[in-house]
Protein backbone atom coordinates (compact mmCIF):
# COMPACT_ATOMS: atom_id res chain seq x y z
CA UNK A 1 0.00 0.00 0.00
CA UNK A 2 1.34 3.63 -0.62
CA UNK A 3 2.11 6.12 2.21
CA UNK A 4 -0.02 8.76 2.64
CA UNK A 5 2.55 11.10 1.05
CA UNK A 6 2.49 8.86 -2.30
CA UNK A 7 -0.96 9.16 -2.21
CA UNK A 8 -1.22 12.53 -1.37
CA UNK A 9 1.28 13.35 -4.24
CA UNK A 10 -0.42 10.72 -6.52
CA UNK A 11 -3.37 13.82 -6.37
CA UNK A 12 -1.07 16.07 -7.58
CA UNK A 13 -1.31 18.02 -4.40
CA UNK A 14 1.50 18.88 -1.87
CA UNK A 15 1.92 20.73 1.43
CA UNK A 16 5.19 22.75 3.74
CA UNK A 17 6.14 19.74 5.49
CA UNK A 18 5.10 15.89 5.37
CA UNK A 19 5.42 15.35 9.00
CA UNK A 20 3.29 18.01 10.60
CA UNK A 21 0.55 18.88 7.82
CA UNK A 22 -3.00 18.50 8.21
CA UNK A 23 -4.03 18.97 4.45
CA UNK A 24 -2.81 19.42 1.32
CA UNK A 25 -3.31 21.70 -2.07
CA UNK A 26 -3.08 21.02 -5.11
CA UNK A 27 -2.90 24.49 -7.16
CA UNK A 28 -2.89 23.65 -10.95
CA UNK A 29 -6.27 22.19 -10.65
CA UNK A 30 -7.59 24.39 -7.21
CA UNK A 31 -8.68 21.75 -4.63
CA UNK A 32 -7.43 20.95 -1.21
CA UNK A 33 -7.22 17.77 0.84
CA UNK A 34 -8.24 17.04 4.50
CA UNK A 35 -7.85 13.74 6.29
CA UNK A 36 -10.88 13.25 8.14
CA UNK A 37 -10.17 10.96 11.80
CA UNK A 38 -12.42 7.67 11.47
CA UNK A 39 -14.18 8.98 14.82
CA UNK A 40 -15.89 11.58 12.83
CA UNK A 41 -17.10 9.72 9.83
CA UNK A 42 -20.36 9.31 10.93
CA UNK A 43 -22.81 11.68 9.36
CA UNK A 44 -22.48 13.73 6.78
CA UNK A 45 -20.73 16.75 8.52
CA UNK A 46 -17.28 15.69 9.27
CA UNK A 47 -15.00 18.06 11.87
CA UNK A 48 -11.60 18.67 9.84
CA UNK A 49 -10.45 22.12 11.63
CA UNK A 50 -11.52 24.57 14.10
CA UNK A 51 -9.59 27.36 16.19
CA UNK A 52 -8.68 25.37 19.12
CA UNK A 53 -6.50 23.07 17.28
CA UNK A 54 -4.20 26.43 16.93
CA UNK A 55 -2.48 25.11 20.06
CA UNK A 56 -2.00 21.63 21.66
CA UNK A 57 -3.18 20.36 25.05
CA UNK A 58 -0.14 21.47 26.64
CA UNK A 59 -0.01 24.72 25.25
CA UNK A 60 2.19 24.38 22.30
CA UNK A 61 1.57 26.09 18.86
CA UNK A 62 0.32 23.58 15.94
CA UNK A 63 2.12 23.72 13.25
CA UNK A 64 -0.54 22.44 11.14
CA UNK A 65 -3.04 24.71 11.75
CA UNK A 66 -1.59 28.37 10.31
CA UNK A 67 -1.26 26.12 6.72
CA UNK A 68 -4.39 24.30 6.79
CA UNK A 69 -6.35 27.70 8.11
CA UNK A 70 -4.82 29.08 4.51
CA UNK A 71 -6.36 25.86 3.04
CA UNK A 72 -9.76 26.69 4.14
CA UNK A 73 -9.02 30.42 3.51
CA UNK A 74 -8.52 29.08 -0.60
CA UNK A 75 -11.75 26.73 -0.02
CA UNK A 76 -14.02 29.83 1.45
CA UNK A 77 -12.94 32.71 -1.00
CA UNK A 78 -10.12 31.51 -3.78
CA UNK A 79 -12.64 28.91 -5.26
CA UNK A 80 -11.24 25.87 -4.72
CA UNK A 81 -12.56 22.43 -3.89
CA UNK A 82 -13.00 20.39 -0.91
CA UNK A 83 -11.70 16.59 -1.26
CA UNK A 84 -11.14 14.25 1.77
CA UNK A 85 -9.71 10.63 2.85
CA UNK A 86 -10.52 8.85 5.52
CA UNK A 87 -8.19 8.24 8.35
CA UNK A 88 -7.86 5.70 11.27
CA UNK A 89 -7.14 7.62 14.62
CA UNK A 90 -4.68 6.49 17.24
CA UNK A 91 -2.54 8.21 19.79
CA UNK A 92 0.99 8.34 21.03
CA UNK A 93 0.70 7.73 24.10
CA UNK A 94 -2.86 5.62 25.14
CA UNK A 95 -1.98 6.71 29.13
CA UNK A 96 -1.60 10.69 28.31
CA UNK A 97 -5.17 12.18 27.71
CA UNK A 98 -2.84 15.33 25.86
CA UNK A 99 -0.58 13.42 24.06
CA UNK A 100 -0.33 13.79 20.30
CA UNK A 101 -2.93 11.89 17.49
CA UNK A 102 -1.53 9.30 15.60
CA UNK A 103 -2.53 7.86 12.20
CA UNK A 104 -3.21 4.37 12.19
CA UNK A 105 -3.68 4.06 8.88
CA UNK A 106 -5.96 5.66 6.00
CA UNK A 107 -8.01 4.75 3.00
CA UNK A 108 -6.29 6.01 -0.05
CA UNK A 109 -10.09 7.39 -1.41
CA UNK A 110 -11.13 11.19 -1.74
CA UNK A 111 -14.27 12.33 -1.66
CA UNK A 112 -15.96 15.37 -2.78
CA UNK A 113 -17.22 17.85 -0.07
CA UNK A 114 -18.56 21.17 0.49
CA UNK A 115 -17.09 23.03 3.63
CA UNK A 116 -19.85 24.60 6.34
CA UNK A 117 -18.46 26.86 9.21
CA UNK A 118 -20.53 26.84 12.35
CA UNK A 119 -18.88 29.11 14.79
CA UNK A 120 -14.66 28.58 15.22
CA UNK A 121 -14.99 24.67 13.50
CA UNK A 122 -15.10 23.87 10.36
CA UNK A 123 -16.61 20.78 8.34
CA UNK A 124 -16.39 18.90 5.28
CA UNK A 125 -20.09 18.26 4.43
CA UNK A 126 -21.54 15.82 1.75
CA UNK A 127 -24.52 17.71 1.33
CA UNK A 128 -27.29 15.10 2.38
CA UNK A 129 -27.37 16.16 6.05
CA UNK A 130 -30.80 15.47 7.63
CA UNK A 131 -32.06 16.36 10.93
CA UNK A 132 -32.60 13.79 12.81
CA UNK A 133 -34.14 14.15 16.25
CA UNK A 134 -32.45 11.86 19.02
CA UNK A 135 -34.33 9.20 19.98
CA UNK A 136 -35.79 9.18 23.82
CA UNK A 137 -36.92 6.19 25.15
CA UNK A 138 -38.55 5.65 28.84
CA UNK A 139 -36.97 3.74 31.02
CA UNK A 140 -37.50 3.37 34.90
CA UNK A 141 -33.76 1.49 36.10
CA UNK A 142 -31.48 3.16 38.07
CA UNK A 143 -29.84 5.81 36.34
CA UNK A 144 -28.09 3.59 34.23
CA UNK A 145 -27.16 5.32 30.68
CA UNK A 146 -26.05 3.22 27.27
CA UNK A 147 -27.35 -0.32 27.44
CA UNK A 148 -27.15 -1.25 24.06
CA UNK A 149 -31.31 -2.38 22.41
CA UNK A 150 -32.01 -4.07 19.55
CA UNK A 151 -34.21 -2.34 16.90
CA UNK A 152 -33.61 -1.43 13.20
CA UNK A 153 -30.27 0.05 13.99
CA UNK A 154 -28.11 -0.17 17.49
CA UNK A 155 -29.74 2.75 19.79
CA UNK A 156 -29.37 2.92 23.45
CA UNK A 157 -31.79 3.41 26.27
CA UNK A 158 -32.54 6.77 27.53
CA UNK A 159 -33.61 7.00 31.49
CA UNK A 160 -36.67 8.19 32.34
CA UNK A 161 -36.08 9.37 36.06
CA UNK A 162 -32.56 10.85 34.57
CA UNK A 163 -34.69 13.34 32.42
CA UNK A 164 -36.92 14.13 35.57
CA UNK A 165 -33.95 15.25 37.59
CA UNK A 166 -32.66 17.14 34.73
CA UNK A 167 -35.52 18.86 34.19
CA UNK A 168 -35.95 19.59 37.90
CA UNK A 169 -32.39 21.09 38.17
CA UNK A 170 -32.31 23.03 34.97
CA UNK A 171 -35.67 23.45 34.20
CA UNK A 172 -37.71 23.30 31.30
CA UNK A 173 -35.84 26.63 28.99
CA UNK A 174 -34.17 25.28 25.80
CA UNK A 175 -29.98 25.64 26.91
CA UNK A 176 -29.24 27.02 23.81
CA UNK A 177 -31.84 29.39 22.22
CA UNK A 178 -34.15 30.11 25.51
CA UNK A 179 -37.12 28.49 23.84
CA UNK A 180 -40.14 27.90 26.17
CA UNK A 181 -42.35 25.31 25.64
CA UNK A 182 -45.10 26.50 28.21
CA UNK A 183 -44.67 29.97 27.64
CA UNK A 184 -45.90 29.94 24.02
CA UNK A 185 -48.00 26.77 23.48
CA UNK A 186 -49.26 26.78 27.23
CA UNK A 187 -49.31 23.44 29.61
CA UNK A 188 -50.33 21.27 26.77
CA UNK A 189 -46.71 21.28 25.40
CA UNK A 190 -44.84 21.07 28.97
CA UNK A 191 -43.39 17.99 27.75
CA UNK A 192 -41.54 19.10 24.94
CA UNK A 193 -38.87 19.77 25.54
CA UNK A 194 -35.64 17.37 25.33
CA UNK A 195 -32.82 16.43 27.33
CA UNK A 196 -29.28 16.34 25.91
CA UNK A 197 -26.63 14.42 26.86
CA UNK A 198 -23.94 16.42 26.70
CA UNK A 199 -21.71 13.69 26.01
CA UNK A 200 -23.70 11.86 23.41
CA UNK A 201 -24.40 8.36 24.79
CA UNK A 202 -23.78 6.61 21.05
CA UNK A 203 -20.20 8.19 21.68
CA UNK A 204 -19.51 6.28 25.03
CA UNK A 205 -20.56 3.39 23.49
CA UNK A 206 -21.11 1.44 26.83
CA UNK A 207 -23.62 1.97 30.03
CA UNK A 208 -22.20 4.45 32.71
CA UNK A 209 -23.65 6.45 35.21
CA UNK A 210 -25.36 9.58 34.76
CA UNK A 211 -25.20 12.21 36.63
CA UNK A 212 -28.48 13.82 35.91
CA UNK A 213 -26.96 17.86 37.07
CA UNK A 214 -23.73 17.75 34.97
CA UNK A 215 -24.03 15.11 32.06
CA UNK A 216 -27.56 16.47 30.93
CA UNK A 217 -29.11 19.76 29.65
CA UNK A 218 -32.30 20.96 28.57
CA UNK A 219 -32.67 21.24 24.83
CA UNK A 220 -35.64 22.43 22.46
CA UNK A 221 -36.36 19.51 19.50
CA UNK A 222 -34.76 21.62 16.55
CA UNK A 223 -31.41 22.73 18.68
CA UNK A 224 -31.09 18.94 19.55
CA UNK A 225 -31.11 17.94 16.28
CA UNK A 226 -28.81 20.85 14.87
CA UNK A 227 -26.15 19.69 17.81
CA UNK A 228 -26.51 15.91 16.30
CA UNK A 229 -25.83 17.49 12.70
CA UNK A 230 -22.16 16.91 13.02
CA UNK A 231 -19.76 14.64 13.77
CA UNK A 232 -18.61 14.90 17.12
CA UNK A 233 -22.03 16.76 17.72
CA UNK A 234 -21.54 20.50 18.65
CA UNK A 235 -21.48 21.68 22.23
CA UNK A 236 -24.21 23.60 23.40
CA UNK A 237 -21.62 26.53 23.79
CA UNK A 238 -20.80 26.45 20.01
CA UNK A 239 -23.98 26.13 18.85
CA UNK A 240 -24.93 28.95 21.01
CA UNK A 241 -22.34 31.28 19.70
CA UNK A 242 -23.05 30.30 15.94
CA UNK A 243 -26.81 31.41 16.57
CA UNK A 244 -25.51 34.58 18.24
CA UNK A 245 -23.39 34.82 15.11
CA UNK A 246 -26.68 34.48 12.88
CA UNK A 247 -28.66 36.77 14.54
CA UNK A 248 -25.49 39.49 14.13
CA UNK A 249 -25.56 38.48 10.16
CA UNK A 250 -29.18 38.71 9.46
CA UNK A 251 -29.78 41.82 12.51
CA UNK A 252 -32.44 39.99 14.27
CA UNK A 253 -32.25 38.33 17.96
CA UNK A 254 -31.60 34.47 17.98
CA UNK A 255 -35.06 33.25 18.54
CA UNK A 256 -38.70 34.51 17.09
CA UNK A 257 -41.44 33.87 19.50
CA UNK A 258 -44.30 33.22 18.41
Amino acid sequence: MASRRQFIESQGATCKNWAWSWSFVNHEDKFVIFGAWDANTEGSRVLILEDSWALSPKGARQRGYSQSREHIRLVEEGGYALRTFPMQYGTSDPDDPDAPAKILGFTPELSDKSLVRIGSAWYASDGKTALRLPQELDETEALKEGAAVSVKVNTYERNAKARDLCLAHHGRTCAVCGFDFEEVYGPVATSGIHVHHIVPVAEIGREYIVDPVKDLVPVCPNCHAVIHCTRPALSVEQLKAHLEERADEVGSAPVTRI
